[in-house]
């Protein structure tokens, strides 16, 4: 099968394209025929050697986490799905080839797109996480750094059904985007506290940095304190007693997985990516490192 792999850490020319053995689904595992891949920021982490301290990868790699594709092989002790059944869920192989092995997953709707199938399963477990951390309550005012990018569009969504008031953080060619998603939109940047402050004048009862553009501090002063203040991009957060939400695979759930595809296909959550075929993966990952992306980058194969 084909599939992107790294065998050195680096830039995006580092990822190559070439022929490798398909995987086999062991116990507990489906195989699928990859359709779409997610890229993610953790993606260029990994592939640059910036995360491993914290999570070694043994080289070469295939890089990618989340996937949907079409089921062609079923591991023992695996029920309630069979071949040619259509799924998005987390890889356990590396996600960015023709085939990849899938441990935790749900169906996918009959009318979700690929793309938009394989922009829901990161975006969705950390925004729940998230939420949850943060103990997000109806009423309270909730600031998201990165509104716009593939998590910062779930967690909006879902912080506004829960009945709080979001105001985030966007470029200004953003801003349009993320009132279409319920939220009030400001600059980011020198002079944030001010501008949060000019729409709510009371401050915000948390904040989320989904960026990682020197927000921290900002929050601090808009929440009066640290305890609902969380991040998942600033590597400074231990520094100033902030909490850095480090997602793990014993975060992911099928089940809230498949509650949140439904809610898509209920018209309940909007989902927004821009796509590229495998061959320009390198691409991707620049576009990725390079920031300012509006919903999630989407891997198309087949």
């Amino acid at each position: 099968m084909r599939a992107v792999s790294f065998a050195a850490f680096g830039g995006p020319d580092v990822l190559e394209l070439g022929e490798v053995p398909a995987p086999e689904a062991g116990d507990g595992q489906v195989r699928v025929a990859v359709r779409a891949v997610g890229v993610n920021p953790m993606d260029i982490k990994i592939r640059s050697g910036g995360m491993e301290r914290l999570f070694p990868t043994p080289l070469p790699s295939t890089p990618g986490s989340e996937v949907a594709g079409v089921v062609d092989q079923v591991g023992d002790g695996v029920s309630g799905v069979a071949v040619g059944d259509e799924v998005l869920g987390w890889s356990a192989t590396g996600a960015c080839a023709e085939h990849a092995l899938l441990g935790v997953f749900a169906g996918k709707p009959a009318t979700m797109p690929w793309d938009q199938a394989a922009a829901l399963p990161v975006a969705g477990e950390t925004s729940r996480r998230i939420l949850d951390a943060i103990d997000l309550q109806k009423g309270e005012t909730v600031l998201v750094h990165g509104g716009a990018g593939g998590v910062g569009t779930v967690l909006v969504q879902l912080a506004r059904e829960l009945g709080a008031r979001v105001i985030a953080t966007a470029g200004e060619a953003n801003h349009d985007y993320l009132r279409s998603l319920g939220a009030e939109p400001v600059i980011y940047g020198d002079g944030l506290v001010d501008r949060v402050r000019a729409v709510a004048p009371d401050g915000v009862d948390a904040a989320v940095d989904v960026a990682g553009r020197d927000a921290l501090d900002a929050s601090i002063a808009l929440t009066g304190g640290t305890d609902r203040v969380v991040t998942i991009a600033d590597g400074r957060a231990r520094e100033i007693g902030v909490r850095f939400l480090m997602g793990r695979p014993d975060d992911r759930d099928a089940a809230a997985l498949a509650e949140l595809a439904e809610r898509w296909a209920g018209g309940g959550l909007k989902l927004v990516t821009t796509t590229f075929p495998l061959d320009d993966v390198a691409e991707a990952h620049a576009v990725s490192a390079a920031g300012h992306v509006r919903g999630k980058l989407v891997l198309l194969i087949g």
